[in-house]
């Protein structure tokens, strides 16, 4: 998705501009896309949500299936309009995100210059005659500020999960067409495991307020019968 990320900057972006977002063709060829435990019940209802394994980091991310295979995006159509009711946030932000600058906890609002939406003639300015940022840039920090703190509530929420076992590989297999599909390489949270643990524990899961992340992450399963079908849809013209 992102090309060429530097921090904003005035001497570098003045008179830089940034075009509405009219389509999204950018995540045309992304499968997976992070959302954060904020998201999940609204997720939960279109998307299919998983963990994935960060071995360098040993740590877990939630991300939503888009496709059933790489580089694959059902959810964008032919004409680049997202068909869901729901866009993850990561996807919302573009061409903006966060980096942080230091071990001291500060974070630079970055924009993608290697976007189309990242310009010298179209849309609104990074920043006013006076070099100060415009009113875009000031809601840009606040959106990804805003983000950053439900990044942190999601990390916490993996370490809890994993610290106490509570993940499990997925193993499923669809049918698609005439054929059947294995969808693995990511990891689920283990129902059976969550049922037989100590009432303390899930008293302190209800006190954390992770239990409806947890059930929407368990529920959303399902929606892998919606990408099947998106992915028969769009096998359909081509077959004829």
């Amino acid at each position: 998705m992102f090309k060429q990320v530097v921090p904003v900057n005035q001497q570098r972006h003045a008179g830089k501009k940034i075009k509405q977002v009219e389509g999204f063709g950018f995540a045309s060829q992304f499968h997976i896309a992070y959302v954060t435990t904020h998201e999940f019940v609204r997720s939960a209802a279109i998307y299919p949500l998983v963990f994935i394994e960060d071995k360098e980091k040993d740590e877990f991310r939630p991300v939503a299936l888009l496709g059933l295979d790489a580089g694959e995006n059902l959810f964008v159509g032919a004409d680049q309009k997202w068909a869901a009711s729901y866009i993850p946030a990561i996807i919302r932000r573009y061409p903006f995100a966060l980096s942080q600058a230091g071990e001291d906890g500060r974070f630079l609002v970055c924009v993608d210059e290697g976007s189309e939406l990242f310009n010298d003639t179209e849309g609104s300015a990074l920043f006013d005659d006076k070099g100060e940022p415009t009113e875009v840039v000031e809601n840009v920090k606040r959106y990804l500020s805003e983000l950053q703190q439900m990044d942190a509530i999601t990390g916490e929420f993996c370490k809890f999960l994993a610290a106490h076992n509570l993940f499990v590989p997925l193993n499923m297999r669809v049918r698609q067409n005439d054929k059947f599909k294995n969808i693995s390489g990511c990891y689920v949270i283990n129902e059976e495991r969550l049922n037989n643990l100590s009432d303390e524990l899930f008293l302190e899961l209800r006190a954390k307020h992770y239990l409806p992340a947890i059930y929407a992450q368990l529920t959303s399963l399902s929606q892998i019968e919606r990408l099947v079908m998106l992915k028969d849809e769009k096998q359909q013209p081509l077959a004829a």
